[in-house]
């Protein structure tokens, strides 16, 4: 019933995506991801070095015979970082599906097309959308306001962007920000979207390898449980609502600028908090699709749940 544009071309049974997140996709999660039917995602950076990557291509090789892709998110950091290196490590392991995010991936695409990569390019903007468009992007993964991580600057939500997207480009597009459950999903393909991605959703599932208490902080919280920091630096994350991103909040309030901000934005943070599961000392990318969220299920269960309880809406509204 869910086979679409990139079902086929991805060779995935359910178009179902799984968001790249710092720290959390890795393949204990994303081969589950790919496993269940979906596309598992590992994040690069996630990986201090394209060795390191390298390594943990290898061990997704083996954790699932399925499809799956590699991430890459071109965004200011605090450290340089050697794209063409990671780029280069996804070639030599022949990844065949590479997920770009943040700035213009232009500078890669003749290297990945010329290896037979299909590219997802994820913005936030119609404006982007067609430029990646123009460049050889495939796929394009609009994120609307609601999404974790960063929403852009012009908040504009995924019930405009999505069909916004459709319209306006010719490549087949993927719904992302505020996806969580099948009703969700349903609305999407409405949409025209060929399928969805979801990071907030898996990052509260079993297999992601994040502390019981940081899930657990996912599943608590409300659709108000978010907050968006770093506008002031037109780099603005949306991130659950914990004691580090108000202080963070109010220094920004106070015009804070980066260098008194910088030592409390370090990814390192994050992936110290993951392990120790201290829900306040890190900031968590987290999407409002927390509110929607209400267990930590398996990946293969959240998968099944969402294309059983999808077709049930689907023969409902066909019954109107």
């Amino acid at each position: 019933m869910f086979n679409t544009t990139i079902c086929k071309e991805l060779d995935i049974e359910y178009p179902i995506i799984q968001g790249g997140m710092m720290w959390v996709s890795k393949t204990e999660l994303s081969s589950a991801v790919s496993n269940a039917g979906g596309l598992g995602i590992i994040t690069a950076l996630s990986f201090g070095s394209s060795d390191e990557l390298r390594s943990e291509i290898k061990k997704m090789k083996m954790a699932t015979n399925k499809p799956f892709g590699v991430n890459i998110t071109l965004l200011p950091t605090l450290r340089p970082i050697n794209y063409d290196a990671y780029i280069d490590v996804i070639l030599d392991e022949e990844v065949k599906i590479v997920e770009t995010a943040g700035n213009n991936p232009e500078k890669y695409i003749v290297k990945l097309k010329d290896n037979n990569v299909k590219i997802i390019h994820k913005c936030t903007s119609i404006r982007h959308a067609k430029k990646a468009e123009n460049i050889g992007c495939d796929f394009i993964s609009i994120d609307g306001y609601e999404c974790a991580g960063h929403p852009g600057e012009d908040d504009v939500t995924s019930l405009l962007l999505v069909p916004l997207a459709v319209e306006s480009l010719k490549i087949p597009v993927i719904a992302s920000g505020g996806f969580a459950d099948a009703r969700g999903f349903v609305a999407a393909l409405a949409l025209g979207a060929t399928g969805v991605n979801m990071g907030t959703r898996f990052f509260a599932t079993k297999e992601a390898p994040v502390h019981d208490n940081i899930k657990k902080a996912i599943v608590n919280a409300s659709e108000r449980d978010t907050i968006l920091i770093l506008r002031t630096l037109k780099n603005t994350m949306r991130v659950l609502k914990n004691d580090l991103a108000k202080t963070v909040y109010e220094m920004e309030s106070k015009g804070a600028k980066l260098e008194e901000l910088a030592p409390l934005l370090s990814g390192l943070r994050g992936k110290e908090s993951f392990i120790s599961g201290n829900t306040n000392n890190s900031l968590i990318a987290c999407g409002m699709a927390a509110g929607l969220i209400k267990d930590i299920p398996s990946v293969s269960e959240l998968i099944e749940k969402i294309i059983s309880e999808a077709k049930s809406i689907v023969n409902q509204l066909h019954s109107l």
